[in-house]
């Protein structure tokens, strides 16, 4: 089903007082599931009410950044600190390492960490270099990616062009990965062990300053892709096509950004550009309201969601009955 592109007077906004709420989980209840840069998450109630959790005892810098929602309620926390790791926060706060290291080494700043219908944990990092910035250059590339099942923790890809999201696909068979400077949605056949099979490009984007982060599944098999920089939303379809839903950015900005990326001068502070706009540097998406055609937007610098209608409704996400 075509969707039509959407100007910024199309969209609503939801909840108040966000700090960074980079990812989206949405659930049946219409409660709305988002971290929180003040060290916890934050809660968006189905009537509006916006509640916090601040994790106790948490590490020196921790930063929440993907998280993932678990049956109880309780959370994953993907740390972008300084210290990395995944944490286990209880809805008192209650804060317990996951996973701080792999192969005896302690993890870089972390990025993502979700779940799938198996209750394996799948967790990225985007790169090795610290700081992080040092990775954002045309070609680069040495994210990681982990796997946590009832053998336990190990890499299972590796080289990746800044890893960011990793979402396995609504039939199971596929890992979909958001490589944020290679400017691309891959995905990988999962194995019976979980081991990954080889890594082939679902989608690559040649649109003037995407750069894909957070994504979801529709019910057509489209991925839905925000692209920070640009504050741009797109459909990808199986068969390649591509359709930009919504862009919110100033064309002679995003040239000068672009040029500066294909001339290795790209900075944090390019990254950070699309934060000045009224989507606020657009990083998280999801799908969710009693049809799942409601589309809720994350950001890395906004204090609210920004919310659409959508003609097409999403794929159930794992959490959605949780």
């Amino acid at each position: 089903m075509p969707v039509q592109r959407l100007e910024l007077r199309d969209l609503e906004f939801v909840g108040s007082d966000l700090d960074r709420p980079e990812c989206v989980m949405a659930t049946r209840s219409g409660d709305l599931f988002v971290p929180d840069k003040r060290g916890g998450i934050s809660i968006v109630r189905a009537d509006g009410r916006t509640e916090r959790v601040l994790a106790k005892g948490a590490p020196e810098g921790f930063l929440p950044n993907g998280i993932a929602l678990l049956p109880d309620r309780s959370v994953l926390i993907a740390n972008l600190g300084p210290t990395g790791g995944v944490y286990h926060m209880t809805p008192d706060g209650t804060l317990r390492p996951k996973l701080l290291e792999i192969d005896g080494k302690q993890l870089e700043p972390t990025n993502f960490v979700g779940i799938d219908r198996q209750s394996r944990i799948w967790i990225t990092v985007s790169t090795k270099l610290i700081p992080r910035e040092q990775s954002m250059r045309k070609g680069y590339g040495d994210g990681y990616i982990i796997l946590i099942d009832e053998k336990g923790p190990r890499v299972v890809a590796e080289n990746i062009g800044f890893t960011n999201e990793a979402i396995v696909d609504p039939t199971g068979q596929w890992l979909y990965v958001a490589e944020t400077i290679a400017r691309r949605t891959s995905r990988f056949p999962i194995r019976q062990d979980g081991s990954l099979g080889p890594k082939e490009v679902f989608a690559e984007y040649g649109q003037v300053c995407t750069f894909p982060d957070g994504f979801a599944f529709d019910s057509e098999g489209a991925v839905w892709i925000v692209s920070v920089v640009s504050n741009r939303v797109i459909r990808a379809m199986p068969d390649g096509t591509q359709h930009i839903l919504i862009e919110d950015a100033d064309p002679k900005t995003l040239q000068e950004i672009e040029e500066a990326f294909q001339n290795d001068r790209y900075t944090r502070t390019h990254l950070d550009s699309g934060g000045k706009r009224p989507l606020a540097n657009l990083s998280g998406i999801a799908f969710g309201g009693p049809d799942l055609k409601t589309v809720y937007l994350g950001s890395l610098f906004g204090t609210r969601l920004a919310t659409f209608r959508s003609p097409v409704a999403g794929a159930e996400p794992v959490h959605w009955n949780f």
